[in-house]
């Protein structure tokens, strides 16, 4: 009898998640730390908010800049942080293998992805952090209006704190990108309708208000640090 062939196994979003920090996504992050207090210099605002919470929590920002997880993960150094990716960023299997060494998450954007829904949840059981782009890719608009299908659900299902982050401009060089965070979206109420897609429109409605009221507070602010210096 020949022996039998068996195809390799796949390799599930949910293997990638564990208790370590990777050896690249150390390195990553202090570069990160020398590279946003030098040519792409970062401000962080309120980051405070972030750190009197416990772990697991999600970090939900608008995303101007591929280096925008590395501002993330730098404002809370101490603690392992995920995040939510296309999936065309492990477009091979250098880019595969870097992705599952930063902790990235790779997603379906435009369908219900069982397997990163499943890799999410873990996060959370191990009481690490998950980022994610609620818009699924760049948009440097400013405002969040299209959100993705499935982050509410990942919002609502992890039953922990959802901190919003807002970016007021892309990275650049050697100009300033502040980096603003708002109080914890309250989303009892929904849980208490259950998780089900009115409930999540919801949740994407309270996630559109919550940066809508943000960016105006952050203009507002800067309007009136202007005219003081005038």
């Amino acid at each position: 009898m020949s022996e039998e062939k068996h195809a390799p196994k796949k390799q599930r979003e949910t293997d990638i998640v564990s208790e370590k920090r990777t050896v690249l996504y150390e390195v990553v992050r202090i570069l990160g730390h020398i590279v946003f207090h030098t040519l792409m210099p970062v401000r962080f605002h309120n980051r405070e908010l972030v750190r009197k919470q416990e772990l697991p929590y999600l970090l939900i920002s608008n995303h101007q800049h591929a280096l925008d997880p590395v501002i993330l993960a730098m404002m809370v150094p101490h603690e392992q942080m995920y995040f939510l990716g296309k999936k065309e960023l492990g477009g091979n299997k250098f880019l595969k293998w870097a992705m599952d060494h930063l902790h990235c998450i790779l997603v379906d954007r435009h369908n219900m992805d069982m397997d990163a829904l499943r890799a999410c949840m873990k996060v959370i059981r191990l009481k690490k952090g998950l980022i994610i782009f609620p818009e699924g890719t760049r948009h440097h608009e400013g405002q969040m209006e299209h959100i993705e299908n499935g982050t509410s659900m990942i919002a609502l299902r992890g039953k922990c704190p959802v901190i919003p982050v807002y970016l007021d401009r892309k990275l650049a060089f050697f100009r300033r990108t502040n980096v603003y965070v708002g109080e914890p979206i309250p989303c009892d109420d929904l849980l208490a309708e259950g998780i089900n897609a009115a409930t999540c429109e919801k949740m994407n409605d309270r996630i559109r208000e919550t940066f809508r009221t943000m960016i105006r507070e952050t203009d507002e602010a800067k309007q009136e640090a202007r005219g003081k210096k005038s």
